[in-house]
């Protein structure tokens, strides 16, 4: 039973007489919602599209989970550590990415492990 003892055939009724229409969209696989500080992503989730005096609204229903939008490194800041390291590019762009764009700590970290 429905929410106070509502028949569900009389709910689906009321809904088609209000002009709403629910429909579950089947086989859904992944859901990414991004935003500035990262993707919020649903591996597996229930999605359901109700459409209501023309406007479509979509209902997700799962457990997220979060990854950071990857923080942009300037070039100079990559050629940088990695002359003052002595390490290739790669590198140092990969420990600037640890050290969340700090230079300092991104040559300290490239060169303690030298």
């Amino acid at each position: 039973m429905m929410p106070g003892n509502i028949n569900p055939k009389k709910m689906k009724q009321m809904m088609k007489q209000l002009g709403m229409q629910v429909e579950p969209i089947e086989d859904v696989t992944k859901i990414v919602i991004s935003s500035a500080k990262g993707d919020y992503i649903f591996d597996a989730a229930e999605v359901t599209a109700m459409t209501m005096q023309g406007v479509t609204t979509y209902q997700i229903v799962g457990q997220p989970r979060f990854e950071p939008a990857a923080l942009p490194i300037p070039d100079e800041d990559v050629k940088m550590v990695s002359e003052q390291a002595g390490v290739p590019a790669d590198a140092a762009r990969e420990a600037l990415q640890k050290t969340r764009g700090d230079i300092a700590e991104a040559i300290l970290l490239l060169t303690s492990h030298v």
